[in-house]
């Protein structure tokens, strides 16, 4: 990236953080969560956010094919051989998605398992620490796309691809699975931002935006041999969508318009 686009980046985690601290539905950080205690399955909070996120999941579901494919495209990975045949059934593993099971033991994690594909396992401590509807597709959605994957690695052409373009703009090593970790979460950026579009309200754009990512603005910033750490996460994110970052720092929604192909 050049200077400016780099300053832009780190201006938009600002704001992110920032909104976090100021809004009443911020994400709680992952760091934070993960030294909190356990929350038993039947307690109010985590019912009430485990029939949250089963409501949002068919508009999870949704946004997620949608932004899914949008990114084939952006990409080039439409035009790769077998493409038509690992959409479809990218598409059908991720409508058949039907549960949300909350689970104590996985805490601030949401995972899925391949042998039980209509599920989404959600840890009762995350279920509740994301309090907006933002922040839930946003993760919804990256799980989603763990399912979409499949079994035989479908769409693995497609995360190497963004994994070595987020690798060239921030200098970050994003391969293997970091660069399949990273395209679910911009997947679940992606669909979190198409939700935020298609309900407006009241309430700040740079506000709404920040609950996608704001789980990530931890103090204690690491990552492991499968992920990026936390705060990378949201550079690399911004470096492959400025146009996020932009809207986060203006607070105005961007029009985007479709370039004219040179005759």
């Amino acid at each position: 990236m050049s200077s400016e686009a780099s300053a832009l980046v780190e201006q938009a985690i600002v704001v992110v953080c920032n909104e976090r601290e100021r809004d009443p539905l911020g994400s709680i950080p992952i760091d934070d969560m993960q030294g909190r205690p356990s929350i038993p399955v039947h307690s109010s909070e985590a019912v009430e956010g485990a029939r949250r996120a089963q409501r949002l999941l068919p508009i999870a579901r949704n946004l997620t094919i949608k932004s899914l494919r949008e990114l084939a495209v952006e990409h080039n990975f439409h035009r790769t051989r077998g493409y038509s045949a690992r959409m479809q059934g990218a598409v059908r593993r991720v409508s058949a998605v039907k549960w949300i099971k909350p689970d104590v033991d996985s805490r601030d994690n949401a995972s899925v398992f391949l042998d039980r594909p209509r599920t989404i396992t959600f840890g009762t401590i995350f279920l509740v620490g994301l309090p907006s509807d933002e922040g839930m597709i946003s993760v919804l959605s990256h799980e989603l796309m763990h399912i979409a994957d499949g079994n035989h690695d479908s769409l693995n052409g497609l995360f190497e691809t963004l994994g070595e373009r987020a690798s060239r703009l921030t200098g970050l090593e994003i391969h293997d699975q970091k660069a399949e970790e990273l395209a679910c979460d911009l997947v679940g950026a992606m669909a979190a931002r198409a939700f935020v579009a298609s309900t407006p309200d009241y309430q700040p754009l740079a506000r709404r935006l920040s609950r996608v990512v704001a789980h990530n603005c931890v103090v204690e910033d690491e990552g492991d041999e499968d992920h990026l750490s936390p705060r990378n996460t949201i550079r690399a994110l911004f470096a492959l969508k400025p146009a996020l970052a932009r809207e986060l720092v203006n607070g105005e929604e961007e029009l985007f318009v479709p370039r004219r192909r040179r005759r």
